[in-house]
Order: C-alpha cells, then sequence, then structure tokens
C-alpha cells in the first residue's frame, strides 16, 4: 500500500481517466470512421456507443461504490463474480491488451514524427521506427519504476498540453463548417467520383464497421478503478471515471462529425494518419499541420505512460490475490510494481519488433486490442447485474440503488455481446489464442500458492478445456490467415 503522500486525488485520478482515453488514436479518428461509415452512419454509431459506453462506465461509478474494498478493480470485480480464474483471465487479458495499445502508440507516434522527418518513419513500424519505438518504451519504464505519484503528475501535464490542440481543432472545424457539404452523400449510398465517394454498404455494415474503433477510443474509461487502490478518496473513483466518460464523448463526437463538414467521408477515409493534421492544414495552411503533429506526439507519450502505469498495476495485484505468480509481487523502493513493469516492456518490445512485419500496423494493434478488453467489460457489467439481481447485501446507502444496478448491468453486458458480434470471428480467434495462453501462468501460481489443492475446480477445468480448444482452433486460424490479419 502506498504511503498516503502517494495516493492520488480527484485531478490526477480524472487526468489517467482522460488520458488513458484521450491517446494519439484519437487524432485519426475522422478518417478510422469515414473509413467504413457515412455521416448518419457515424452519427448513429456515436448513439449506439454513447449510450452503451454509459451502462459501461456507470457500472464502474457503482461497483466504485458497492465494493470498494476491491480496489483493483477489473481483476477484483471478476475472481469476485466468477472465481480465481476468470479474475486472473481478467488481469491476464487486460494486461496484454494494454501492452498491444502501447504499440499502437508507438506505431502512430513515429508515423507523426515521419512528418517532420520525411522517410525517416514511414508507416511507423519501419525499422527505425522500430528503434525509436524501443527507446521510448525503455525510457517510460524508467520513468514508471522511480514511482507511480510522480509519472501521475507528469501525465496530468501532458493531458493539459495534449488537449490545447484538439480544443483548438474543434474551434476552427467549427468556425468554418458547412452545413450543405455536411449531408452530401450523408448516408455513404451514393457514388459521387469528385468527392472519392462510393456506397458502403447497408446501414448496419456501416455501423458495425465502427464498433471496433468506437470501443478503442474509449478504453481506458477504466482508468480510475484499475489504480483506485492509490487513491486518497474511493468516493472520487467513481467522479473521476463520470467525468472522463461525459468529456471524452463530447470530444470524439465532434472529431467525427465536424470534419465531415470539410471534406466528404471518400476524402477523409484516403488521409494519411493523423487525420486532423491533414483536416486542419487543408483548413488554415501548413501550421494546423504542425499543431496537430506536435498535439499526437504530447498525446501519446501521455496516455503510453499512464498505460504503463496501469498495465503494471493488474498482474501486481492478480499476484497479491494469489492468482499471478508470486514474483509479480515484487515492488521497488519507490512502490512500483518492478518485475510486473519489466515483464511488460518485454512485451511490449517483443511486440514492436513483431509489427515490423505488418503492412497496416496501427489498425492491427487497434484491432487487437478491442477484442482482448471486451471479456473484460463483460465480466465487469455481468458481476454488477449479479450482486443486484442475486446478493442481499446489495448496499443501500450509494447513489444507485439495487434496480438501477441491475439494468445497468444487463444493458451494459448486452452492448458488449453486440460488440463481440461487430468484432467478428477472426479477431475473437485470435484474442482466444492470446488467452489461452495465460493457462500456464495460472498453474503456475496456484503451485506455489496452494500447493496442495488441485490447479482447477471442477468449473475451472471445463472452462479452462474448452479455452485451450478455442485457442487451438484460433492458432490454426491465425496460421492459415497470418497474411490477411499482418495487412
Amino acid at each position: 500500500m502506498a504511503d498516503d503522500n502517494k495516493k492520488l486525488g480527484l485531478v490526477a485520478l480524472t487526468a489517467v481517466v482522460i488520458s488513458a482515453m484521450i491517446g494519439g488514436g484519437v487524432f485519426n479518428l475522422p478518417q478510422n470512421m469515414a473509413q467504413s461509415a457515412g455521416a448518419g452512419a457515424i452519427t448513429i454509431a456515436w448513439v449506439i456507443t454513447g449510450v452503451g459506453m454509459w451502462f459501461v462506465a456507470n457500472t464502474f461509478r457503482i461497483l466504485a461504490e458497492a465494493r470498494p474494498d476491491a480496489t483493483t478493480g477489473i481483476y477484483a470485480y471478476g475472481e469476485l463474480g466468477f472465481g480465481n480464474f476468470t479474475g486472473f483471465l481478467m488481469a491476464w487479458g487486460y494486461w496484454i491488451c494494454n501492452c498491444f495499445a502501447n504499440i499502437g502508440y508507438a506505431v502512430l507516434l513515429m508515423d507523426s514524427l515521419n512528418y517532420f522527418f520525411p522517410g525517416y518513419f514511414t508507416g511507423g513500424n519501419n525499422f527505425n521506427s522500430v528503434i525509436g519505438g524501443s527507446l521510448v518504451i525503455w525510457i517510460i519504464y524508467f520513468i514508471v519504476l522511480a514511482g507511480v505519484k510522480g509519472a501521475t503528475s507528469l501525465n496530468t501535464i501532458g493531458t493539459i498540453g495534449k488537449l490545447v490542440p484538439i480544443v483548438l481543432f474543434l474551434l476552427i472545424t467549427a468556425f468554418f463548417f458547412k452545413v450543405g457539404f455536411f449531408f452530401t452523400n450523408f448516408w455513404g449510398t451514393e457514388t459521387i467520383t469528385t468527392l472519392s465517394d462510393k456506397p458502403l454498404g447497408s446501414l448496419l455494415s456501416q455501423v458495425k464497421g465502427t464498433m471496433l474503433v468506437t470501443l478503442w477510443v474509449f478504453i481506458g474509461i477504466e482508468g480510475a478503478v484499475v489504480v483506485s487502490d492509490r487513491a486518497k478518496d474511493q468516493a472520487e473513483v467513481g467522479k473521476a471515471t463520470l467525468l472522463g466518460f461525459l468529456g471524452c464523448l463530447i470530444l470524439y463526437v465532434l472529431l467525427s462529425l465536424l470534419p465531415l463538414g470539410h471534406y466528404s467521408q471518400g476524402q477523409l477515409s484516403n488521409m494519411a494518419a493523423p487525420s486532423t493534421a491533414a483536416v486542419l492544414g487543408g483548413i488554415v495552411g501548413q501550421w494546423g499541420d504542425w499543431l496537430m503533429n506536435i498535439g499526437v506526439m504530447i498525446a501519446i507519450l501521455s496516455s503510453w505512460l499512464v498505460w504503463t502505469i496501469m498495465l503494471a498495476e493488474l498482474p501486481f495485484a492478480a499476484a497479491k490475490g494469489k492468482t499471478f505468480p508470486k514474483a509479480f509481487a515484487k515492488v521497488n523502493k519507490n512502490d512500483s510494481p518492478s518485475f510486473s513493469l519489466l515483464i511488460s516492456s518485454i512485451i511490449m518490445q517483443v511486440t514492436m519488433i513483431v509489427v515490423y512485419f505488418s503492412n497496416n500496423a496501427w489498425n492491427l494493434m487497434l484491432s487487437i486490442t478491442g477484442v482482448m478488453v471486451l471479456p473484460c467489460y463483460i465480466v465487469c457489467t455481468a458481476y454488477l447485474w449479479k450482486i443486484a439481481a442475486k446478493n442481499d447485501n446489495y448496499p443501500t446507502n450509494i447513489f444507485a440503488s439495487r434496480k438501477n444496478a441491475e439494468i445497468t448491468g444487463l444493458l451494459g453486458t448486452i452492448y458488449g455481446l453486440w460488440l463481440v458480434y461487430a468484432a467478428g470471428l477472426n479477431y475473437m480467434l485470435l484474442a482466444a489464442v492470446i488467452y489461452a495462453i495465460g493457462i500456464p501462468f495460472f498453474m503456475k501460481a496456484r503451485k506455489e500458492f496452494d500447493p496442495s489443492n488441485p490447479e482447477f475446480n471442477k468449473e475451472e477445468r471445463i472452462f479452462s478445456i474448452v479455452l485451450f480448444i478455442l485457442g487451438i482452433l484460433g492458432l490454426i486460424y491465425l496460421i492459415m490467415n497470418y497474411k490477411a490479419l499482418l495487412g
């Protein structure tokens, strides 16, 4: 447990949530959304996402007050609701997911540097990019190793720094917004050669095509919950989650729709990352390009820092809870989870090398991260529904009534299952492979902490066998389709 002077207040917790969500990816949000949907479908997608993610965010708010003792968030909720093995899988999946998310940031960071040094960092995953990204991995490793409190203070400054260019972008695009142009090919069904617009398919397919993108930008909404063990006041965890969610939702909607008042869906879909730079550069000239590319780099470094904090916390918490091997519970003199942080950085380093072989590294990392986090959100919402519907000990002195909590958990779970459907089979099978790889780690932990009992109970054994089979099927699929997955 950290000393009181190392604890995080509301501002720091909110900054963790915002910084975890608003990374470099939002600077490419116009292109990411326009790639598969017109303005009408994008609007509908944000309505669905806003409502769905509200239930997810509210789940974390309610659980933060209903179970203030569960200070490790996703891991603790999985364990309390569905047993040790589920808790382990939540920690494992979220951990690996965050490692991939950081490499997504690395790719975008290097691609932004390519604007200032043309040809040196092409695509964000060439040889120079791998070297540059690797250096950042280990620089941030040493920053976090020096202490979580200092790292979050640095992150608060970074959060402010990256919001400035986003706000300027929104103000300028809103000022020059062309209403008539915005409604041209509103539903994405027309061919307009001069605007590079092509029919995008049915409304449902367009909306589905945006779901992993909208999920990606909200990953991190649980940030305050993940680090709640280091909060000064558990009541501030829910407040930070709400503030982060509402603020980011408004920004995302505006970032997606305002550019469509200047460029068509087809034009936006063909813009290089970060598309906000191309949009603003087209409106105000080269200084707009510069501003947004600098904003991207500040945003990435800030988010990278906070994600590194978060991804080191869950294996550490799981080790203290006896579901991760003992080594992950080690801390240094600065109260940083040193071993967990080291292994996390090594995983990121290996992944950084792997993306060298991908033609579309950014989209690959985005998609994998999105599907890896889905089971974590579904388990948390299902746990809330469970304690509200089945547990007579649900607290009566918190802001959410039992009925409110039950509806929130149920609808949040339904939204999570909709995202599974929208994600598609290929990436879900890939996620199964990564989850299955974690099984030996759980077995090792059980042998270390409870050697007299079997590694699995009856239900866990069945679950692990099913997961193992899905992992084998996913591995076969990966081998057969690796070229398509790597782009």
